[in-house]
């Protein structure tokens, strides 16, 4: 369907989010992504990045990556685009329903974890302790800075931020996110994990956590990997014998811990 673009920010270097205005509610689940679609040029995968329980309002987090990308960051407010969805698998909010929720993202992947992090602080009550963990490259990189600064100032949230590098204007820690999976205070038995980012730090978090004492069945990720189509029909982004577009993104970790350790899947 086509919708009009509400607004268009600025986030970070080459990343941009839109809030787009449906003609109708639009309904989605946290993990699950859109097809847009640039008139004339083509479309592409990106995950809604906003509140489910807003149906007013679709919002997309998009980092410029190529032809389509490109095209996208060139329209402004009022401009339209195509839309297909929602597509794809979600975060296991039912599951982790009374449980201690650890959310890991590292980069962009903050977008993707962004509508199930909204949805957990929306109903507090139902959830453990909720803890965040953020990894970037650098101070200038962090994605979506004044609403971490908020998540982290709630005294019924834990959130941790960390950066490769950085300058004298960085006054938290330095290094890789994993050093804040292997500090923060979870209690194993009664954790859900949910990971987005770089399939290499989801592969190291995972680690760490199974060497905090989960099972991999308590620990889900999102694999955004070679998506195309929406529907598993061209085949780009198979995973072994699963289409990461109609199986995923979101799969739990021990139903693909395997593949991601073979080179060329």
């Amino acid at each position: 369907m086509p919708m009009r673009i509400g607004r268009a920010g600025h986030d970070i270097d080459g990343v941009f989010t839109w809030a787009l205005e449906p003609s109708a509610p639009f309904a989605f689940e946290p993990g699950q992504f859109n097809m847009l679609y640039a008139h004339g040029v083509g479309e592409v995968p990106i995950s809604i990045s906003g509140d489910p329980n807003d149906f007013s309002s679709l919002h997309h987090t998009i980092r410029v990556v190529g032809n389509v990308t490109e095209a996208l960051a060139a329209l402004e407010a009022g401009d339209e685009v195509g839309v297909r969805g929602p597509f794809g698998s979600t975060w296991p909010l039912a599951e982790a329903s009374g449980q201690d929720v650890l959310f890991v993202a590292g980069g962009l992947g903050l977008a993707p974890l962004r509508p199930a992090i909204l949805s957990v602080l929306t109903r507090r009550s139902e959830f453990g302790q909720v803890t965040i963990i953020y990894g970037a490259r650098s101070p200038t990189d962090i994605l979506f800075r004044a609403e971490l600064e908020r998540w982290r100032g709630r005294f019924d949230v834990t959130l941790e931020a960390i950066v490769d590098h950085s300058g004298t204007d960085w006054y938290g820690p330095v290094g890789v996110v994993t050093r804040l999976v292997a500090e923060a205070e979870i209690e194993p038995e009664y954790c859900v994990a949910m990971l987005c980012g770089p399939e290499i730090m989801m592969r190291f978090t995972a680690r760490e956590l199974e060497q905090r004492g989960l099972e991999p069945s308590q620990i889900w990720v999102s694999l955004e990997r070679s998506m195309k189509c929406g529907v598993g029909l061209c085949g780009h982004c198979q995973l072994g014998g699963t289409f990461v577009c109609k199986d995923g993104p979101v799969y739990r970790y021990d139903r693909v811990a395997s593949k991601l350790l073979l080179r060329g899947l």
